[in-house]
């Protein structure tokens, strides 16, 4: 493809600039490349812009705080996302400066749980297209249909099938908003340049009837696809990509519960490729287990876990943490012993007829469980957590209030300090709320939540609750591995991100602290955990590049900040 402008970058010099061969209308249209107010006199003169815009020369901060003063006006959190959206389809660097400055704010409306309701009101919604859609009517143009993205360097691709979204199920079309927002965080809070990115939607139908009947849909209006040609799909999707971008990192986001995990484990050894709600998941909820463990003073090879909801993140989570109690010392059946997990059928069991493959490693002996209590013909969480007397309680199923007041109680009976997290978005399909989880152990639990929770004032002490969101791991663990151009994303990197992350729990400096750093943090965050994973990368032989060069100064040469550069004339 002809690039539409070259991103250029001096080191030594410190400096950068964009040279393209746009002018006027066109200019103005590329958000990348757009200033709005804040073109140079010479810019307007030598790219046919005299006349466009109006005579004052803003400064960046003069348009965001018209951009905040703008944004501050819609009470509504959806009005606001597509306000913030809009924004960034007109001038990226005004928006990620925007957004940075206020980050706290504006995550949960740019990313979880907000996205959630943009995706259900997509082609209701939709203003104007962004990333690449690849329909299976379409796949014959596939090589096309890349070359026919705005960017020419492409480093990072998130994409989604949307048959899996957050709490909400398949969305069709509508996840292509995911992919945004994850490469909207990879930026944020990992400083990956956004004109290296590339969001996309493999669009192969959905089972959702609303949208099937929608008239306003505007997807492909088709079941979704299923079984071997699904599979080609896929195996051409990678393979299409492995030829245009052959150094890229492919995210997969939000695929239901069976192909995220066939599809990661096809790929992961052939490719650089990492599934955020299998690994991702797994990787933040253990940086926080980790970090509550040495609260408790129980090690975690001792810890009874339960998880309510057994589906892609669920099992994700499960595998990250039996995989961390490997590397301290378990078999791996010691491992998964220290596991309960439960589906829509209650307690999974060696005998159950709807067990997948990827849940067999947790399944319990139906003998051990014989005589335990049933409730409609299952075992329920009630009955495994009465039994089990768990020491985590780990929520992933989208199931609203399922940690009820009984539940909870039961568990705190037992434990000390019980480590309790309702993982699940949007907000309400959270399994409790936090104020009602200090409340039903007296201020003894120790919280992780899915969803944002406004701090708890409980017993005169406000605790903050820590957010178990992916965005604390994933961009620096991208970071990282874009740094050395690693082939794969090994389990020992993953590892290296969670370490680091756990090391950085405020709770380890103040017993009041969250678990987990704030959103405020997330940038300094992940630039430890980059170089943490660069290093792991390294040790485990699968890095490309800067052998001579120490991984801090490669990750500093691929940080992007939100500033304009000057344009230039090729």
């Amino acid at each position: 493809m002809q690039a539409l402008f070259s991103y250029k970058q001096d080191f030594a010099a410190n400096t950068a600039w964009i040279e393209t061969e746009l002018s006027g209308k066109l200019l103005l249209n590329l958000p990348f490349l757009n200033k709005g107010t804040s073109f140079s006199e010479q810019e307007r003169l030598e790219f046919g812009l005299l006349g466009k815009l109006p005579a004052k020369i803003e400064s960046l901060d003069e348009q965001a705080a018209r951009a905040f003063e703008q944004y501050r006006r819609y009470t509504v959190d959806l009005s606001r996302h597509i306000y913030l959206y809009s924004l960034h389809d007109r001038n990226e660097v005004l928006f990620y400066n925007l957004v940075s400055n206020h980050l706290s704010e504006m995550m949960p409306i740019i990313y979880t749980p907000i996205v959630g309701t943009a995706v259900k009101q997509y082609s209701h919604e939709f203003r104007r297209p962004r990333g690449l859609y690849i329909s299976y009517p379409d796949r014959a143009h596939m090589d096309e249909i890349i070359a026919n993205r705005t960017h020419s360097d492409i480093d990072l691709i998130v994409a989604t099938d949307g048959s899996g979204v957050l709490g909400i199920g398949d969305q069709g079309v509508g996840a292509i908003d995911i992919p945004i927002a994850k490469l909207m965080v990879y930026t944020l809070c990992g400083g990956i340049n956004p004109c290296k990115t590339l969001p996309v939607m493999l669009d192969v139908g959905t089972d959702n009837k609303l949208l099937l009947d929608d008239p306003l849909y505007v997807g492909w209006r088709h079941e979704r696809l299923k079984g071997a040609e699904y599979d080609a799909f896929i195996e051409q999707f990678v393979a299409t990509v492995a030829r245009h971008f052959p150094d890229v990192m492919l995210h997969w986001e939000d695929f239901g519960r069976d192909p995220a995990h066939q599809i990661l484990h096809r790929y992961k050894d052939e490719f650089c490729t990492f599934n955020d709600d299998v690994q991702g998941t797994g990787a933040v909820v253990l940086a926080a287990i980790l970090a509550g463990v040495k609260k408790t003073n129980r090690p975690l090879s001792e810890q009874r876990i339960v998880i309510h909801g057994a589906g892609a993140a669920g099992v994700g989570i499960a595998n990250e943490i039996k995989s961390a109690m490997q590397r301290l010392g378990l078999s791996e059946k010691e491992a998964a012993a220290r596991f309960w997990l439960l589906d829509s059928n209650g307690l999974i069991a060696d005998n159950s007829t709807t067990l997948k493959p990827f849940q067999v490693v947790y399944a319990r002996d139906h003998q051990e469980i014989t005589h335990w209590p049933t409730h409609h013909g299952k075992i329920d969480l009630e009955a495994v957590v009465a039994q089990v007397k768990p020491t985590i309680l780990i929520g992933s199923s989208a199931v609203a209030g399922a940690f009820t007041e009984k539940l909870v109680r039961e568990m705190a009976k037992h434990v000390d300090q019980p480590i309790i997290m309702p993982l699940s978005n949007p907000t309400e399909r959270s399994e409790a709320s936090a104020i009602d989880l200090y409340e039903w152990t007296n201020g003894r639990a120790l919280i992780a939540t899915g969803s944002p929770f406004a701090p708890v004032s409980f017993n005169g002490t406000v605790h903050p609750i820590a957010q178990c969101n992916n965005a604390l791991i994933f961009p620096g663990l991208g970071l990282g591995t874009l740094a050395v151009r690693a082939r794969l994303v090994t389990d020992g990197m993953i590892w290296a991100a969670c370490e680091a992350l756990s090391e950085l729990s405020p709770s380890l400096k103040d017993s009041n602290a969250p678990l987990l750093p704030a959103f405020t943090e997330a940038r300094s965050a992940s630039y430890i955990i980059a170089q943490r994973v660069a290093e792991q990368a390294r040790k485990d032989g699968v890095d490309r590049v800067g052998q001579g060069e120490s991984v801090k100064k490669l990750i500093d040469q691929l940080l992007w900040y939100p500033r304009y550069v000057p344009l230039k004339n090729p």
